[in-house]
């Protein structure tokens, strides 16, 4: 069964290593910040296979601790889009 779980969290691992691409491309920071929840959301599940396939426990605290991370990360970056769409004036650039 330990040999299932490596595998699992290998194949996680190979989604991280794409979704750098998508950090390193993506055209728009919403698109970097949804590569970076992947980060996240795959981090704590890697965590929490290899914790269960190499029996340590401790590794599913840290991955508890990614994930209150992750979504700390998230409502930052919203609370600072936010923030920046406020401040931009409703007629445009060019005031009208």
């Amino acid at each position: 069964m330990a040999d299932f779980q490596f595998g699992y969290a290998l194949f996680l691992l190979l989604t991280v290593a794409i979704g750098l691409v998508r950090v390193g491309r993506g055209p728009t920071a919403g698109d970097r910040m949804l590569a970076a929840q992947l980060f996240g959301t795959s981090g704590v599940a890697i965590l929490l296979l290899l914790g269960r396939a190499m029996q340590q426990p401790a590794l599913w605290d840290v991955a508890l601790v990614f994930a209150v991370l992750a979504a700390v990360t998230a409502v930052a970056f919203v609370q600072r889009v936010a923030g920046r769409a406020e401040s931009k004036p409703e007629g445009g650039a060019d005031g009208s």
